[in-house]
């Protein structure tokens, strides 16, 4: 009960916050917190699916919600450009119109089915970031194998390097606590050996996580037929998806030269930009970003909000990015994010 109370009282704040800033930059108001541009963050692109439990919900959003965002950003004077002309783009003169950019996580297959009709439609560039080890089947995406394990029963049992976790899940609210139960568990152990152990309790349930990565995630042939298309370009993103901060300096140079070179294997040019996984403190610090640098990537985003100036340049290995959040499609959410003062208000 608390915690789905905590979630509610989150949930209001956000979207008071969001109206707030709309209203705001209706006004002009706090106008120096738009920046000279921004990037934005997405997941999936697909229609909106049914079912009261759907704890990954937020990284969702509806090719119409995309659709109406990118009419809105040009009806606000955005022009849309590539994540590698963001440099030059800001080293314009002040009066050029700001601009928007889209990046995608992963390398989903409704990608290519669901989000590209819609760039298409408006002539919008974006960047997919792509993930080795869920393009290879090699690794799983640990967030939706607990969906998965947790819709199906009621209860989980679980035993992860961090604590064991025996919650109930007879009811909506209590699989809600125990998904988040379980992502407090992965990050709080080692990431590896638990998202090993979730997946060894889903198998004994009847439950592929590497079936679940398939189904949605795009393979090589997939990811180089895609590749062709004049408006798609493609980063990097390591091989397992693990927060980088935990890892040894071997293994973090490992995670990032393999994925580059897996993505200079279906394109025949090596990326030049990259997206830490989660984009957060777990991954996008100093350290991890001498190393981004050291691996030639001339481009690093995070998932820490911000609009861009042209000191984001000082450190454009830790560039922020805006998430366009599944909880939140509403044109004017987007709106508001692009004018930079929900990531003021935060700061502040």
């Amino acid at each position: 009960m608390a915690g789905q109370l905590k979630q509610t009282i989150k949930r209001a704040v956000i979207t008071g916050g969001l109206e707030m800033s709309f209203l705001l930059s209706r006004l002009r108001l706090v106008r120096s917190a738009r920046g000279r541009g921004v990037i934005f963050t997405l997941h999936h692109v697909r229609p909106a699916e049914a079912g009261p439990f759907q704890p990954n919900r937020h990284l969702d959003v509806t090719p119409e919600f995309l659709d109406a965002a990118i009419v809105a950003l040009k009806r606000d004077g955005y022009r849309c450009i590539r994540l590698e002309d963001v440099p030059a783009a800001l080293e314009e003169p002040a009066s050029s119109p700001p601009f928007a950019v889209f990046t995608l996580d992963d390398g989903f297959r409704d990608n290519a089915q669901h989000a590209l009709p819609v760039f298409e439609r408006h002539g919008v560039p974006f960047t997919i970031f792509v993930c080795k080890g869920l393009s290879e089947r090699s690794h799983t995406m640990w967030w939706d194998t607990a969906a998965a394990l947790i819709a199906k029963q009621n209860r989980l049992t679980l035993c992860l390097p961090a604590t064991r976790i025996d919650a109930d899940c007879s009811t909506v609210r209590a699989k809600a606590a125990a998904f988040d139960a379980v992502v407090a568990a992965v990050f709080a152990g080692d990431e590896a050996k638990s998202v090993a152990q979730l997946d060894q309790a889903a198998q004994a349930a009847g439950i592929n996580p590497h079936a679940l990565v398939a189904e949605t995630v795009m393979d090589a042939e997939e990811l180089r037929a895609l590749a062709r298309h004049p408006l798609v370009s493609y980063g990097a993103h390591t091989v397992s998806h693990r927060g980088l901060d935990a890892l040894s300096d071997t293994e973090i140079l490992a995670e990032l030269n393999d994925s580059a070179d897996y993505v200079a294997g279906i394109t025949g040019t090596r990326p030049v930009t990259f997206a830490y996984p989660y984009g957060d403190a777990r991954s996008a610090t100093p350290r991890t970003a001498g190393y981004a640098d050291w691996a030639g990537f001339r481009l690093s985003v995070t998932t820490r909000p911000g609009t861009l100036a042209p000191a984001s340049l000082d450190a454009p290995q830790l560039l922020p990015r805006i998430s366009l959040n599944g909880l939140y499609q509403k044109t004017r959410y987007v709106q508001a994010l692009a004018s930079g003062i929900p990531s003021r208000l935060k700061k502040g």
